[in-house]
């Protein structure tokens, strides 16, 4: 892969300090490049990343990813104090601190709509790379990675191994499941109907309705809902709300051929465990529909490195790592201040 040289503005760090701490922001920054990646599966093209870093950038670096709606805004920062997508973790006094380390995080390529060709994991671990040597960073003190940012820190520590002290990896393993990707391939399936009637938004929708339902659990359901009802003549059932109430606010923030294209991406998912020898972290939730705990024991039995395997129950099941807010921050503080 080869760099391109010209990088657009990043925006200025700065901060705001207060003596309690209790409304500091940390310093932050903003970047954009364009380069040139080899994909397994398009041949060279080229793409634009997009990172963020929170804190100072002489402590020691934690990428932190998510799944495939995640994107470079973790958490509130000076440059932009609205709510990330992962405040619970990210943050003052919690576990994953701007104060002890520099956080880094970027939007998956293709996230856009703007790379209409398979993405392999593969891909987004050579971005990774590639964003490295652009910010000049040597080496992560750690990969933190959930859902589909866990497949992609596999792949990162399979093919960079030399370039991540260690790696977190929640609910994500070395493979994608059949039962998970004939799931996926029905909400996909629903984007292209909706195309097909000049209505991609709805079919969007539709598919992001379908997948909230494999990232949850019946018990929760059963818990948060009542019994349908009869109004206006049909049937309604209590959780339609609560679907499209999620779904319509995510449809209008994603595009969806970046939709269908990271969906594809996760379908890819190839590791062979026995490639990565870094200490590793895996974390599987019990009640995980997606991603059995089989394959989790499966992934740390292949692992070569130092490896702990941490299994969890969560009525949340595949969402666990966004809502299980104190047992997923105990294992992160555990994990980048002792090692895996």
């Amino acid at each position: 892969m080869s760099l391109v040289s010209t990088a657009y503005a990043a925006d200025a760090p700065f901060a705001i300090v207060d003596p309690d701490l209790s409304s500091w922001l940390a310093p932050a920054r903003r970047d954009e490049f364009d380069v040139e990646l080899a994909l397994r599966h398009a041949g060279t093209r080229r793409v634009r990343i997009r990172s963020e870093r929170v804190g100072d950038e002489t402590l020691p670096a934690v990428l932190v990813t998510g799944g495939i709606s995640a994107h470079r805004h973790v958490a509130a920062h000076a440059l932009d104090d609205s709510a990330g997508w992962w405040d619970a973790q990210v943050g003052v006094d919690r576990a994953i601190d701007p104060r002890r380390h520099c956080i880094v995080s970027f939007d998956w390529i293709g996230a856009d709509g703007s790379l209409d060709a398979p993405i392999d994991p593969a891909d987004q671990a050579d971005a990774i790379a590639a964003l490295l040597d652009h910010l000049g960073l040597r080496r992560l003190h750690a990969f933190v990675g959930s859902s589909y940012g866990a497949m992609v820190g596999l792949q990162f520590a399979s093919r960079h191994g030399s370039r991540i002290g260690r790696l977190v990896a929640i609910s994500g393993v070395h493979r994608a499941h059949p039962y998970s990707s004939a799931w996926r391939a029905l909400q996909r399936r629903a984007v292209q109907l909706g195309a097909l009637q000049c209505d991609g938004i709805d079919g969007l929708v539709l598919a992001r309705q379908l997948a909230l339902l494999s990232y949850r659990t019946p018990d929760e359901f059963d818990e948060r809902f009542g019994a349908p009802q009869v109004v206006d003549g049909r049937v309604h059932v209590p959780a339609e709300d609560y679907l499209d109430h999620a779904a319509q606010t995510y449809a209008a923030r994603t595009h969806p051929t970046g939709f269908l294209r990271l969906s594809e991406s996760i379908d890819l998912q190839r590791v062979v465990p026995g490639s990565i020898a870094v200490p590793v972290t895996l974390v599987a939730v019990q009640e995980d529909r997606l991603v059995p705990v089989a394959d989790a024991y499966a992934l740390a039995q292949g692992l070569r490195g130092e490896t702990r395997l941490r299994v969890l129950r969560s009525r949340y099941g595949h969402d666990a790592f966004l809502k299980e807010t104190a047992a997923i921050a105990d294992v992160l503080v555990e994990s980048l201040e002792t090692g895996a």
